[in-house]
């Protein structure tokens, strides 16, 4: 089913995790520090990761940048504090989702499983448009393509983590339509998701940042006490 790297320095819940995990017919591999973690990332080659922050030799952010440097592997990071500023830097440094401790094992079972489906969906059907084969989708000063997960702006590539490059696809693919919070992260996201709605307000304000001021054909518009929406001038 796949390959699910643990990455954890509590043995106790190293090994609580794979048994459970196993439990549904992935294979788990153990790193109990982060110089481990990069190592059995790029020898074992996961399909999913479990991060923990707070690992010795490299933490969970360094060894969460390092991995993004070449790879999309998804990554669940684990959290004792259940911060703001933890879960906000998790997701600006390009993790899919995070779980706070303590958790309960079928909810890092549940979420492994829907991370793992968006993520093998992202070459195939997760949005559907007109022409869902070519999954690119073409502004004045703006190129998403989603299945090369490139952003151009101005003919410039801009870096952009896999969940920023999912949501401005999807959100410029309906050009005009208001999504509310719970709506992207169902259709983005690819499930219900456990975690609050700054998740999106997150990855929007990074794609601001890049996207400010561009054109003044469209704009990425928040609708207060609703959502956003990907604005097109008629």
């Amino acid at each position: 089913m796949g390959k699910i790297l643990v990455v954890d320095d509590d043995i106790n819940i190293c090994e609580l995790l794979r048994l459970y995990i196993e439990k549904e017919g992935y294979d788990v591999v153990i790193a109990n520090d982060g110089g481990q973690a990069v190592t059995k990332f790029k020898t074992e080659k996961p399909d999913l990761i479990l991060l923990d922050i707070m690992i010795p030799v490299l933490d969970g952010w360094q060894v969460c940048r390092e991995i993004r440097k070449t790879s999309q592997c998804p990554i669940i990071m684990l959290t004792a504090k259940g911060e703001v500023f933890d879960k906000v830097l998790g997701l600006e440094l390009g993790a899919d989702d995070y779980v706070i401790k303590p958790f309960e094992t079928k909810e890092i079972v549940a979420r492994i499983k829907a991370v793992l489906r968006r993520t093998g969906a992202s070459s195939g059907s997760m949005v559907q448009t007109a022409d869902s084969s070519k999954k690119e989708v073409r502004f004045d000063k703006l190129v998403i393509n989603l299945t090369n997960y490139e952003l151009k702006v101005n003919g410039e590539q801009i870096d952009t983590p896999p969940k920023e490059m999912e949501l401005i696809y999807h959100l410029a693919s309906n050009p005009n339509r208001v999504f509310t919070r719970d709506q992207l992260l169902d259709e983005v996201w690819g499930f219900d998701y456990y975690g609050d709605s700054r998740t999106v307000d997150v990855h929007v304000k990074r794609l601001r940042e890049k996207l400010e001021g561009v054109s003044d054909q469209w704009a990425l518009k928040t609708v207060w006490g609703v959502g956003y929406k990907f604005e097109v001038k008629e």
